[in-house]
Order: structure tokens, then C-alpha cells, then sequence
């Protein structure tokens, strides 16, 4: 994947996708970037979504696996919840007991789950499309392609909207001010839930993929209603 933020912003994807479909091995790959991807120019408005959201054994992709998926489609008017999917999917390793009180996902329900090998195509077509909307890339689009290289031998890219990364350009990028300093005041969160709150969206009980794919989508219509126009062009929000 690209170096920073802003390789990623001005990395031609649709070109991207073209040399990817004639060069994966995988054939649910091949068909996922035959299916193409909106241009950097394309206003905000014009632009299919589709917010995704994954709960995991872990914070590091070499070491941990995915055990959940969320996913909704959306565009800035609407959240398409009749479409939306989840899928609880086997970990590599067995779950530790911290995170299933995290996620509250059971050993009996992972023993019973498929792989994510099994349900790949169908993720893939709910993605194929669309660009796809994350609270922190870091999670979602590190861990699908290890998982990929992990079975197919080869990883996934793609261009992701980073809800996270929006609300750090407002309340991150600027140094803390002295009487901020002298008042040891913290810096604004940007975690999910408190970015909802300041834009006064109701509280959802955190860590189920599904849900939380639904709270980053509700995100970033407002971030789009209170920053950005509807004309503003795709490259000026993906990473």
C-alpha cells in the first residue's frame, strides 16, 4: 500500500484497479477490481459506500485473526440497513479470554463459523464497487490483507474513506496551545463514539462489527453535512 496519506490521495485507483485485475492469481480478486472504482474526481455526492467494520482477536495483523464483519452500503443520502451483512468467521488461533469479553464473541460460535475463505465472495461483492468507509484504516484494510496473503497468497488493496483520519485533520493537526499546555488539557478524542457525540448522534454499545459499521456511516454523513460540500471530490477524502 502507499507510504502516507498523501500518496494515497493522489494514487490514480481506478488505473490502480485495471493493472490489479490483470495481474491477481485469485479469482474472487480478479473479479473484485474487474468491478472497478469510483475516480478521484467523482463529487462525494455521486459516490457508492460501504462502511465496514471488523472485530478481532487482536491489534496486530501478523499475530491475530478477524472474527467478525460488518458491513453497510450507503451513499450521502441514504444507509441501505436491508442490504447491510455480517458474518461471524473461524480465527486462525484459538480466542483468548480478554478479547471474547471484548467482543463478546464465543468459542462455541467460532467453532461453528466458516472461514473467511468461505464467505470471501460475498464480502467481495458487497465491497466490489463501492468505496469503502473505515474508523481507522488500520484495522480493517491491514487485516483483510493479511488474511488474504494468509490463504491465497496474495493481499488486497484499496482505497478506503477514513473517518478517524477526518476528525484528527480538525482536532489533531494543530499544536495545543500554551493555556491548553498550562491546563494539561487533553487532546480531543477520536475514537468513534466521542467523534459521534460532537456531532450530537445517539450512543450505540460499542464492539459488534455490524453495529459499529452502522455508527461509521452515520459518521461520516455528518462529518460530510458539517466540513464538506456535496461537490467535493473524492481524492480530497480517501486515503
Amino acid at each position: 500500500m502507499p507510504a502516507s496519506s498523501a500518496a494515497a490521495r493522489a494514487l490514480d485507483w481506478p488505473t490502480r484497479f485495471e493493472t490489479l485485475a490483470a495481474t491477481a492469481k485469485s479469482p474472487a480478486l480478479q473479479r473484485y477490481y474487474a468491478g472497478g472504482t469510483p475516480s478521484g474526481d467523482t463529487p462525494i455526492s455521486d459516490v457508492p459506500m460501504v462502511a465496514m467494520d471488523f472485530e478481532t482477536t487482536g491489534l496486530d495483523p501478523d499475530i491475530h485473526s478477524i472474527v467478525s464483519i460488518g458491513v453497510v452500503p450507503f451513499n450521502t443520502q441514504r444507509i441501505y440497513c436491508r442490504n447491510a451483512r455480517h458474518w461471524v468467521v473461524r480465527p486462525v488461533l484459538p480466542l483468548h479470554r480478554e478479547s471474547v469479553t471484548f467482543h463478546g464473541i464465543t468459542h462455541s460460535e467460532v467453532r461453528a463459523a466458516p472461514d473467511l475463505r468461505e464467505i470471501l465472495d460475498d464480502l467481495l461483492d458487497a465491497l466490489a464497487g463501492r468505496i469503502v468507509v473505515v474508523h481507522y484504516r488500520s484495522i480493517e484494510r491491514a487485516f483483510l490483507d493479511a488474511a488474504l496473503r494468509w490463504r491465497l497468497e496474495e493481499g488486497i488493496e484499496f482505497p478506503v474513506i477514513d473517518t478517524m483520519e477526518l476528525e484528527a485533520r480538525w482536532h489533531r493537526q494543530k499544536p495545543p496551545s500554551l493555556w491548553d499546555r498550562l491546563r494539561r488539557r487533553k487532546p480531543e478524542s477520536i475514537r468513534l463514539a466521542d467523534s459521534r457525540t460532537r456531532y450530537g448522534l445517539p450512543y450505540y454499545a460499542p464492539h459488534h462489527a455490524l453495529t459499529d459499521a452502522l455508527a461509521t456511516a452515520e459518521l461520516l454523513m455528518a462529518q460530510l453535512q458539517h466540513r464538506f460540500s456535496p461537490d467535493t471530490p473524492l481524492r480530497e477524502l480517501w486515503q
